[in-house]
């Protein structure tokens, strides 16, 4: 059978391991965060790019 927990101990655990991450944790560089803009903003006009040409095609073919 399980023992429960008490509530203050999975918040304990919880501080812990957020306490953890913070400390591990970096600022990102200006590269990094210029590639991870880039890249983002690239996804984004891909996505609209495949979403414009469907519905261009639903237009012209079923309309």
């Amino acid at each position: 059978m399980e023992e429960k927990k008490h509530p203050f101990q999975a918040i304990n655990s919880f501080y812990h391991k957020c306490a953890r991450v913070f400390r591990v944790a970096r600022k990102p560089s200006s590269f990094e965060v210029k590639q991870i803009s880039r890249i983002s903003a690239l996804g984004i006009l891909i996505i609209g790019a495949v979403g414009f040409i469907i519905g261009l095609i639903f237009t012209l073919f079923f309309l």
